[in-house]
This record gives C-alpha cells, sequence and structure tokens, in this order.
C-alpha cells in the first residue's frame, strides 16, 4: 500500500473512532445511560435535570396519590433490582419504600452505598425538634422532620448537589456534564425565585389553613403563616369535634385561605371551606401532579400562580 493510500486509510480509521467515541459519549459517559429509580417525581425530574442525557430515570410512584401509602408492585420491583442508583426522599416519607428493600434484598441499595441516595441529608428540616409518637411507640410519619423540603425552591440546590455527587461516583467521566447540567439548572433556578418571590411578596403573612402538613418549606419560603391543618397527624381523618373546632377558629380569626393537594379528602375539603367562609386552592405537591408541573420549576410556576390568584380574590 503506497503512502497517500495509508494516510487515507489513517484518516477513515480516526474518523470512525471519533464517531464511536461521540456515540458512546452522547449515550451516557462512554456507555448506557445511568438507570435510577427515583421516590417522587420531584426526584426523578431533579436527576433528570443533573444528568441529562446520561440518566434514565423512573419514578416509583405517582404525583396524584398520597405519597407516604403506596403499593409496590413486582414491575416495580424489578425496576429497582436492574437499577444503578435508587434516589428516596428519605426520613420517614417513605415506609412502603423500606418494606420493597427488604422484599428485594438487595445489598447494592443499603444506606452508604453508592448505588443508594438519601435526599435528605444536608437538608435543613422543619419540625424536628421532637419526634413524634403514637401511644403504641410506632413513629408517625414526619415523626424526624416535616418529609416535604423539595417543596422549598431553594432546597434544588443542595438536593442537586448530591445528586451530582451520587451520579459523579457512579461515572466519574461524566462529572463535568453533570457540573454543567446542574449549573445551567441553578441558573434558571434563581431567575425564576426571583419572579416567584415578587408575586408573593403582597401575601407575606397571610394566615392559611392546610389539608396535610405539605406546605411548611413552601410557606417559609413564601412568608405565609400556616396556623393549622385539617388532618394534626399525618394520614389520619381528623376527628368531627376537632374540625368543629377549626372551622370556628377560622371564622373567628377571618382565615379565608384552604391549602388542599389532588389527593385531599374532598368531603372533608368542602366541608371546612362551606362552613369556614374559606377558598380552597388545590396546590401540586409533586411535578405531574397537572399538566402545567411538568418539571421542578414549573411546578413553582403553577404553585405561585394558584395561590396569589386565591389569595387576591
Amino acid at each position: 500500500m503506497h503512502g497517500p493510500e495509508i494516510d487515507i486509510r489513517k484518516k477513515e480509521v480516526t474518523a470512525v473512532w471519533a464517531l464511536a467515541l461521540l456515540f458512546a459519549w452522547t449515550a451516557g459517559a462512554w456507555g448506557a445511560p445511568l438507570r435510577v429509580v427515583a421516590a417522587s417525581t420531584d426526584l426523578k425530574s431533579l436527576v433528570e435535570a443533573v444528568g441529562g442525557d446520561q440518566v434514565h430515570v423512573e419514578s416509583l410512584t405517582s404525583p396524584l396519590q398520597d405519597p407516604h401509602a403506596v403499593e409496590v408492585k413486582p414491575g416495580q420491583l424489578a425496576r429497582m433490582k436492574s437499577a444503578d442508583l435508587l434516589v428516596r426522599v428519605g426520613l420517614d416519607h417513605e415506609p412502603w419504600l423500606q418494606r420493597a428493600l427488604l422484599s428485594l434484598k438487595e445489598p447494592r441499595f443499603e444506606r452508604g452505598s453508592p448505588n443508594y441516595l438519601d435526599a435528605s441529608k444536608g437538608i435543613e428540616l422543619l419540625q424536628a425538634e421532637t419526634p413524634r409518637l403514637r401511644t403504641d411507640q410506632a413513629a408517625h410519619l414526619h415523626g424526624f422532620g416535616n418529609t416535604h423540603y423539595w417543596l422549598d425552591p431553594e432546597n434544588g440546590g443542595p438536593i442537586s448537589a448530591a445528586i451530582l455527587a451520587a451520579l459523579t461516583r457512579l461515572v466519574p467521566a461524566g462529572q463535568s456534564d453533570f457540573a454543567t447540567n446542574r449549573g445551567r439548572f441553578l441558573d434558571r433556578l434563581e431567575k425564576r425565585l426571583k419572579v416567584w418571590s415578587g408575586k408573593m411578596a403582597p401575601y407575606a403573612g397571610t394566615k392559611v389553613v392546610a389539608v396535610h402538613e405539605s406546605w411548611p418549606y413552601f410557606a417559609r419560603r413564601f412568608g405565609f403563616t400556616i396556623v393549622a391543618v385539617t388532618e394534626p397527624t399525618p394520614g389520619v381523618p381528623p376527628a368531627p369535634a376537632y374540625l368543629a373546632e377549626l372551622i370556628q377558629h377560622m371564622r373567628a380569626a377571618g382565615i379565608k385561605l384552604l391549602l388542599a393537594e389532588p389527593y385531599s379528602n374532598s368531603s372533608v375539603v368542602k366541608q371546612v371551606a362551606e362552613r369556614s367562609g374559606a377558598r380552597a386552592v388545590t396546590l401540586i405537591p409533586s411535578v405531574g401532579g397537572d399538566a402545567e408541573a411538568s418539571d421542578y420549576l414549573s411546578l413553582f410556576d403553577l404553585n405561585v400562580k394558584r395561590f396569589t390568584e386565591a389569595a387576591a380574590r
């Protein structure tokens, strides 16, 4: 083979290798995308924001169901078994997940494993001062602090930092891309936070009642006050006497907003709203709970819109 032919051949081989490497990289850090299972659609959205094309993420729960009461099906167990990373809310938010892990008997998802991420670590928790116990000594849900910490949008920062670290442990070659993706996400989050804060500012100090203890982080971030909940024990229907006292208090205090979720007991919401004179507004606690809440940032777009519209009436 003559010199020019050798040079051409070398160029062809180089081009083939370049295309192969490019394909491998775009497929996910020199291989197939990481398979991630997330305990919620909110964590799914944040993993996707950081991981980009290098992750394939599935949520184990629907955004339209009570996140504390989930039945894990065999198909979900199979997806967990084949996953590279499990990302969970943590605390006692997912009692169902602990049962699933015991059934799965997968050592990769034990605490401390690089394949396991508890996103609550490093979060400043609310309502964490005193663990609440049932009379049978079994911990209540929220017994170690309020678990709905993702509903403070600023917590998107530490959550995404933990996700960045977890993905980098599994795919060191992807660290630069993961960090770039997270930087873009934080830029968008910072800009939107200024918009949300501006829209919520006129309603700072507004007193509201909530159905479930989902909203303390959202309230703290945007300056309104939750004075009571219709469900004083998470997951337990309120007693009629408690509701009657709550409604009387709402009337006396002039409380005009009742925050509900898509899966709230509609009869309780209707009863409290009608008898107290408050307006019931359904906020969306998780990504995908409404078509307008398609990712982590649009979740807050929608909730700020709904809150301000209801508060302005």
